[in-house]
Parts: C-alpha cells; sequence; structure tokens
C-alpha cells in the first residue's frame, strides 16, 4: 500500500490527533521509508540529511509499539549527543504521548544528579539522555537498563566525534543482547562502520542520500572578505540593508571568537543577538533559544554546537561566518534553514586561508558556491586577530665555536697540561673516622 499520510501508518488515534492539531499530514520520505522496517523489529541504521524529519521517523513506530511497563523501568531509551536535543526530543515525545500513559524523562549532564534520581520514583517508560548522565544513574543504581527493548541512538557519527564511545559500550553492555537497536546518522563514517560491525546485529541500512549531498532548497553565497574584523563590517552592512535577514545562525569555529563578533554585533544592534556556546550555563542556552524560537532576537551566534538536530523553526539564514574545518559540519549548518520544504539562504564568509576548506566542501558537495560581490561600502580593517597573526621564528645564528684560540678561551700551555693522577686520598683508602663523638671519647680514654 503506498504510504500517502500519518493515518496510512495505522498509528494510536490519540497520537494522530496530535499530529493533526499540529498540522502534520504527510510523512517525509525518510519518515516512509524506515517505519516498516522499524516495525519488523530488525536493527536499521538510517542515513538521512539533517531536516528531513529525523526524529518523528523513529518516534512515531517506537510509540506504536509501546506497552506500559508495570516494573516502571524504561523499555525505550533514545540517546543523543547534546542537552538541547535532550530537551528538544523529550518534549516532542512528551507531546505525542500526551493522551497516552507513556511516563517520558530526559536527563543530561550539568544538573544535579541527585535531584535527577527523584524523577524516577514514579516509574519511567521512555528515557531520553546524554551518555554520560544514562551511564552515571544506570552504575547509581538509580535506572535499571534490563527492560530495555528499543535502543534509539541519534545522531551517531557526532556522538562518536563528541567522544562518547567509551560511554555507549558501557551502556551497551548494560543491556540484555536481545534488543531492536535504532540508529540515525547524517553521515556515515569509519568510526560509525566500527561500532555497526561490533555491536549490531546485521542492521538495515536506509539511505535517504549520500553524504555531503546539499539540500536542494537552499541557496549558497560565498562573500571573499580580507580577515576577520572585515567579515563583521560585512555583517554589519547586510544587517542594516537587508530586513529579510530576520531569523539568522551565525557560526564560528570556536568560543573565544563567537563572544568577540557578538559583542562588537551587539554595539550595533543591541539586545537583537545573543550568544551560546558550551560555557553558557544550560538555563541561559535554554533561554537564548526560546527567545530565538519566539522571534524575540533577530538571530544567535553561535559554535557548532547548534549545528546537529536542533529544529528551530523558519530560520531564514545561516552565515558562516568562519569556514568550519571539516566539510560534513558545514552540511549540518547550512541544514537548520531550509527545513520543512522551506527555502533557506546560506553565507559564508571566506577569507583567502579558508578557500582551500571551501574547496573541500565543494568536492563534498559536488556543488559549487556561488560568488558575490561584498558591497562597496564596506570597509576594509586592518587589524588582525590573534588567530591571523603570522608566526614570528627566530633567526638561525650560527653556533659559536669555544676554544679555538683567541679571546678569552685559549689553549693552555704545554707545562700546565697535566694529568691529575689523584693525591692521597685517590691512591690508599681514606682513614676510619669515629661515627660520632661518643666513639672519639671512648678511643682516648683508652690510650691514656
Amino acid at each position: 500500500m503506498e504510504i500517502k499520510t500519518f493515518a496510512d501508518f495505522d498509528l494510536p488515534v490519540k497520537v494522530l490527533d496530535v499530529l493533526a492539531d499540529d498540522n502534520l499530514f504527510e510523512p517525509t520520505p525518510i519518515q516512509k521509508k524506515s517505519f516498516s522496517h522499524i516495525l519488523s523489529g530488525r536493527d536499521v541504521m538510517g542515513i538521512a540529511q539533517t531536516g528531513t524529519g529525523k526524529t518523528l521517523a523513529y518516534l512515531l513506530p517506537v510509540l506504536k509499539q509501546w506497552k506500559y511497563n508495570k516494573a516502571g523501568n524504561p523499555t525505550v531509551l533514545v540517546l543523543v549527543p547534546t542537552r538541547e536535543l535532550v530537551v528538544q526530543v523529550a518534549g516532542i515525545l512528551e507531546n505525542l504521548a500526551q493522551n497516552l500513559t507513556a511516563r517520558v524523562i530526559g536527563i543530561y549532564g550539568g544538573k544535579n544528579i541527585n535531584t535527577q534520581k527523584l524523577l524516577f520514583k514514579d516509574g519511567c517508560d521512555i528515557l531520553v539522555g546524554t551518555p554520560g548522565r544514562v551511564m552515571d544513574l544506570a552504575i547509581d543504581n538509580a535506572i535499571s537498563l534490563r527492560e530495555v527493548k528499543q535502543l534509539v541512538v541519534d545522531e551517531f557519527d557526532e556522538m562518536l566525534n563528541l567522544g562518547f564511545r567509551p560511554q555507549l559500550t558501557h551502556i551497551f553492555e548494560m543491556m540484555k543482547e536481545k534488543r531492536q537497536n535504532i540508529l540515525f546518522s547524517a553521515t556515515m563514517t569509519e568510526n560509525v562502520d566500527a561500532m555497526l560491525a561490533e555491536y549490531f546485529r546485521n542492521p538495515i541500512e536506509l539511505s535517504l542520500a549520500k553524504s555531503g549531498t546539499p539540500l536542494e532548497k537552499i541557496e549558497q553565497i560565498a562573500y571573499k572578505v580580507q580577515n576577520f574584523n572585515t567579515k563583521i563590517n560585512l555583517l554589519e552592512n547586510l544587517l542594516q540593508t537587508n530586513s529579510d535577514l530576520s531569523k539568522i545562525l551565525i557560526f564560528c569555529n570556536n568560543k573565544k571568537h563567537a563572544d568577540y563578533l557578538f559583542t562588537k554585533i551587539d554595539e550595533v544592534f543591541p539586545g537583537e543577538f545573543d550568544v551560546i556556546h558550551s560555557n553558557k550555563s544550560q538555563n541561559y542556552r535554554l533561554r537564548a533559544m526560546r527567545n530565538f524560537e519566539s522571534e524575540d532576537l533577530r538571530g544567535i551566534i553561535t559554535t557548532d554546537i547548534m549545528a546537529r538536530g536542533l529544529d528551530i523553526s523558519n530560520i531564514t539564514h545561516v552565515i558562516n561566518f568562519e569556514i568550519p574545518e571539516i566539510p560534513e559540519q558545514y552540511i549540518h549548518r547550512i541544514g537548520r534553514t531550509g527545513r520543512a520544504e522551506k527555502d533557506g539562504i546560506a553565507f559564508s564568509f571566506v577569507t583567502p586561508d579558508e578557500e582551500a576548506r571551501i574547496l573541500e566542501i565543494e568536492v563534498l558537495m559536488n556543488k559549487e558556491l556561488q560568488n558575490s560581490d561584498v558591497p562597496e561600502n564596506v570597509v576594509f580593517n586592518p587589524v588582525k586577530i590573534a588567530s591571523e597573526q603570522e608566526e614570528v621564528f627566530m633567526k638561525d645564528i650560527a653556533p659559536v665555536k669555544m676554544y679555538e684560540g683567541g679571546g678569552a678561551f685559549h689553549e693552555r700551555k704545554e707545562k700546565n697540561k697535566k694529568i691529575n693522577l689523584g693525591g692521597p686520598t685517590k691512591r690508599n683508602p681514606p682513614k676510619t673516622k669515629p661515627s660520632n663523638r661518643g666513639q672519639a671519647k671512648a678511643k682516648a680514654k683508652k690510650k691514656k
């Protein structure tokens, strides 16, 4: 039967009602492709670009199969790489299950672990969490993973990139082998392949598009700019002259640069932007995201912490203020716009040192970025930031040859070239001295 609407999935009516309330009627291609395979009970490995509806692709079949567990231990475990994704996925689950009796709990690091233990006093059916915090709670016996029947690992490649493999393997060992593993990833890497071979049973591989394929609804434009501070002038110009830049994500490559850019932009557009990175508290980050979603903010300046998984609606533009060092990360960044069949625009500010990175990205996508001229009234700023400063190398100095005659260092005269054969103490062993004054006095009395 051809799948045309969510009703064709034979989902519980209570779930269909929620989807209808959210104006969701037609499944995306990855949702159509994965639904029956997940219901089959076999392990599934799904490769799909960001923004294609992966979250509902695994949540809907999981909810269709879910059954109440009297023991109060989770039967479904969903692992995601970041705290923001825990909040997002748990929120979607709570919404979908609002008319069911499923108990959904989301946990992540950075919160008091003893406070989180209290969340489980009334039991848990579906647990969403980051690997580190799930492992910690399981080790402390706050939760048991022995009854997990379905394991979902979302953003599998990013989880391995972030170094979560030890936690993942520990969690796998805490669960029974007889379970279904549902894995989703934006890219297929060597690390993902290695984990599949070692821990999972011949998963069905579903691929919606090859790794690196760009989202066709995103217009990609490159500006060639001399340096970081001139990029700031370009950004200010675009924000002042282009009213379409109304809901923007701006990506920097590290926290220091993100903070520096924010201070400069906030001077010109006070209160219109905020900055998010891993040094910001969880409450700060969630508050900034809520303000951005509700359009109380015009934009967020961030690092790649927001390049994966997060579903913020109606982002008009993504700006790569700096070009990522890993080409695949570019795909994840621009995938924040052009979602849900809408058009999007991605700007990339490229210095001469970053042109090689852009070339790698174009090779990966098999698509060239469209070059655009920098507006004439953008002022060139010659001041370079620390990371752009040229390294200073000391000039090699020929080593000074010592003792070659002349100056204070000269060869000794022949008569002074004596060989030290050692004095009496060298030729004969020294006389034994008394070990202390008491022994010396005793010997003196005997002589008398």
